[in-house]
């Protein structure tokens, strides 16, 4: 969604007419007794003053602000719904109020707070029309400045609503933006953990769980060691990455200062295990917690396909550039050799390795493979790639240079005779 700084923008006419507008917009369907009840307080404050007939109406002095301020509490005190109105009326009246609202109270005041939340209410309440709903909230998110913490509670409101209608996708929100936002809002840490957690749970309902990964791992960065939602939070962190089949990168999660909290724990023992260990660990892990594996709602096929694969790449960055044998590759995974191209192809759809398959040669050659841990022994490793690539480049040069020369001694050589034959040719003229 698309945001700006908070503008007022006014229809024409003064405070009076305006607000005229509004109280016909809202008095629609009221008797005249109706309207003078509800709206005689509003109407008395903004009336013109009477002259003898024939006379043009003079208007009294402009009311005061502090008048318009209490025209306009009245004023949202009766909006109880969207009104009777098209959707152009319907946002016209709603964006002339906002605009009302900003202009007369100060920002983050608890009057504007009051208005706010009335206003929200008002809005969301009406049943089945929910493409209105979400503009004007989406009108009134962007009405608010930016460090404002009024859009954080305008923008909770507007989640749930989607979530409520299952539109969580018209959202088109990215982790940058969410991240980008709350550093603007002035909330405090636990208003920004309370706001990043509903949007875990609101796209874990969606059934986008990597979604619902990403904010909840920006949730987890966001809180201190300390904080009573550390452990909990690390804890859900660790399973959802385990659980998810796109996931493979757990040396972020080592990087998380709230997972302090894990050490020794039997999930971090395993995350640790998915970081740097392999099959086997895995298995002597599983052996010892077999009952964990059901706790924390995670499911053995998926965590031992995803260790064979991590494997797979840590056996691919030790060989990268080189050709690795059937039975190699079986023996790291505990499978049949007849199975082994299976796990390839799916090691490569996970991003994690490149290369080709030799049937009739039985061997993986392994052109590129991403590192689970990047620390000193894959810099060295990195370091020796990069050099061995730098001879190469330069006996290349060297054979392209040498060629160049040669090109260039035969190039003259067949220019000298060309040149003695003309000359040889033409001296009888010359002489003639």
């Amino acid at each position: 969604m698309a945001t700006t700084d908070s503008v007022s923008v006014f229809a024409e006419g003064t405070f009076e007419d305006q607000i005229r507008e509004l109280v016909d917009y809202l008095a629609r369907g009221l008797s005249g007794d109706d309207r003078q009840n509800t709206f005689g307080q509003i109407l008395e404050l903004i009336k013109t003053v009477p002259l003898p007939e024939g006379e043009t109406p003079q208007r009294p002095p402009a009311i005061s602000r502090e008048n318009q301020a209490k025209v306009l509490s009245l004023l949202v005190l009766e909006v109880k719904g969207l009104g009777e109105g098209s959707e152009k009326e319907v946002e016209g009246f709603f964006n002339l109020l906002f605009a009302h609202l900003f202009n007369l109270f100060p920002i983050d005041s608890d009057e504007i707070k009051v208005h706010v939340n009335a206003l929200l209410k008002a809005i969301t309440s009406p049943k089945g029309q929910f493409s209105s709903q979400y503009r004007l909230l989406s009108f009134l998110f962007n009405a608010i400045p930016r460090n404002s913490a009024l859009r954080l509670t305008v923008y909770e409101t507007l989640i749930r609503q989607a979530s409520s209608h299952d539109k969580v996708e018209l959202l088109q929100i990215a982790p940058e933006s969410i991240e980008r936002w709350t550093s603007e809002w002035a909330i405090t840490p636990e208003q920004k953990f309370g706001f990043l957690r509903l949007l875990v749970e609101v796209f874990e309902k969606a059934g986008q769980s990597t979604t619902s990964y990403q904010y909840l791992l920006i949730s987890l960065r966001n809180l201190p060691p300390d904080s009573p939602h550390a452990e909990s939070s690390a804890i859900r962190a660790i399973s959802a990455s385990l659980r998810l089949p796109s996931v493979f990168d757990f040396d972020t999660l080592f990087k998380i200062d709230a997972m302090i909290k894990l050490q020794g724990h039997e999930l971090f023992s395993l995350l640790k295990v998915f970081l740097s260990g392999g099959l086997e660990d895995y298995k002597n892990w599983e052996s010892e917690h077999s009952a964990s594996i059901e706790k924390y709602g995670l499911d053995k096929a998926q965590l031992e396909r995803k260790i064979r694969l991590l494997t797979l790449a840590s056996l691919g960055f030790q060989n990268i550039g080189k050709d690795v044998p059937y039975a190699t590759l079986a023996s790291a995974l505990q499978v049949d050799q007849s199975e082994v191209e299976r796990w390839v192809i799916d090691v490569i759809r996970a991003g994690l390795v490149s290369g080709k398959l030799s049937q009739s040669s039985r061997v993986f050659h392994i052109t590129r493979s991403t590192s689970r841990v990047f620390e000193r022994d894959q810099w060295i490793a990195l370091e020796q790639r990069l050099v061995a690539w730098q001879t190469g480049l330069a006996a290349v040069l060297a054979v392209v240079t040498s060629a160049r020369e040669k090109g260039n001694e035969r190039s003259i050589g067949d220019n000298y005779k060309i040149a003695s034959t003309e000359s040889t040719t033409q001296a009888p003229s010359v002489a003639a």
